[in-house]
């Protein structure tokens, strides 16, 4: 008797956990709330990029061959005082290298970041590399941080005699806080007495949630909209020079984000993601495949013993091709909820490839209500 009530209780809780589940995935789609440091950024506080041109030293005879690092390698002597003509190096043991770097924002003279060191001529590897003192320069020419320190790969190669071991990318590598950042971005924080902020996902609704919310953090109407992706933040009198305690604090009001219908599907790894937003019109579908299999066979025909002079023997292609096709039915797929598409979807049994082709259907049939975004 004990038995069967624990079986029964058991029964019962897989059922109470069911329906729990069924009636989530039932539900209406739900406003979520975020911060606004999650959904918008504030002008001017962004990362920059800088690149530069630098020579990587000391390699195992695995460096380039080109006349571009033996002129690399000429001037470098020259700006040391040694005068070498570039036809007069031989050096197996240089690479000519880019190096990129992200400036953080804000930057200030004297912080440091990491370096990366990509090889731009036929180098075989940058293992026990070093990078030389190399200028690294934004859009605008000016020199902002320098860079140099030895390049970590990562990986290893070795071996020899035709037989070789090799482990992760070895042209490409990275200098650990090889950065030296050399002065700031000429940018001042609340200029004018206004600061600006872009929302991430450009929309309407969400544009104008977040104006309320900070006018009603604030107590006045400090905040506007431009459009769909700016908002206009006039910095209230009390916190003139205090635009990082504002920011803090606008920064943490939460907000209603109203997120669009998407569709995003990844036709290379056949991945698809379908928001909860997604809705999708009473609409039939009939999806089957066709399997067309083509086998050649190779025969011999070998000449008997004692044959005539000039008997040869004699190999017969035997090609034998089959068509197959699978049978398919009409299945009604129809959704208001994420939960009723995925068990419409489901029940057509297809593959992430076949469903792939279904979405794209849906939407040139007009059934399909959300943005389809491929990438």
């Amino acid at each position: 008797m004990k038995r069967n009530f624990n079986r029964t209780v058991t029964g019962l809780g897989r059922l109470l956990l069911f329906v729990f589940f069924y009636a989530l995935c039932s539900l209406p789609p739900a406003v979520y709330a975020e911060r606004i440091k999650d959904i918008a950024s504030f002008e001017g506080v962004r990362t920059n990029q800088l690149i530069g041109f630098g020579l990587v030293v000391g390699l195992d005879g695995t460096g380039d061959k080109g006349n571009a690092t033996m002129q690399g390698i000429a001037n470098m002597l020259q700006r040391m005082g040694l005068t070498v003509r570039p036809a007069d190096i031989k050096a197996k043991n240089t690479a000519a290298v880019m190096v990129t770097a992200t400036l953080p924002p804000f930057p200030k003279p004297g912080l440091r970041v990491d370096a990366l060191v990509s090889t731009i001529g036929d180098t075989k590897s940058l293992q026990g590399g070093t990078l030389l003192l190399s200028p690294l320069k934004g859009p605008d020419g000016n020199v902002y941080a320098l860079a140099q320190g030895p390049v970590s790969i990562g990986g290893f190669i070795g071996g020899g005699g035709g037989t070789t071991v090799q482990k992760n990318h070895l042209t490409a590598g990275r200098v650990p806080e090889g950065v030296t950042i050399e002065r700031d971005l000429p940018f001042v924080l609340g200029r004018d007495g206004e600061i600006r902020l872009f929302l991430h996902e450009p929309d309407f609704a969400t544009a104008t949630a977040v104006v309320g919310k900070i006018n009603e953090a604030l107590n006045a109407n400090y905040a506007s909209t431009i459009d769909a992706s700016s908002i206009l933040l006039k910095i209230p009198a009390e916190y003139r020079g205090k635009i990082v305690e504002l920011i803090t604090r606008v920064e943490a009001v939460e907000v209603p984000v109203d997120e669009t219908a998407k569709v995003v599907v990844n036709e290379r790894t056949g991945t698809i993601v379908i928001g909860d937003r997604v809705r999708i019109a009473p609409v039939a579908i009939a999806h089957g495949n066709l399997t067309i299999e083509i086998k050649t066979e190779y025969k011999v025909s070998q000449p008997p013993p004692f044959a005539p002079q000039g008997a040869e023997t004699v190999v017969t292609p035997q090609k034998d091709v089959k068509i197959k096709e699978e049978k398919a039915s009409l299945v009604e797929v129809s959704g208001v909820t994420l939960g009723e598409i995925v068990k419409g979807l489901n029940a057509l049994g297809v593959s992430p490839r076949d469903l792939i082709s279904i979405l794209q259907a849906l939407k040139a049939a007009g059934a399909l209500r959300a943005d389809l975004e491929i990438i």
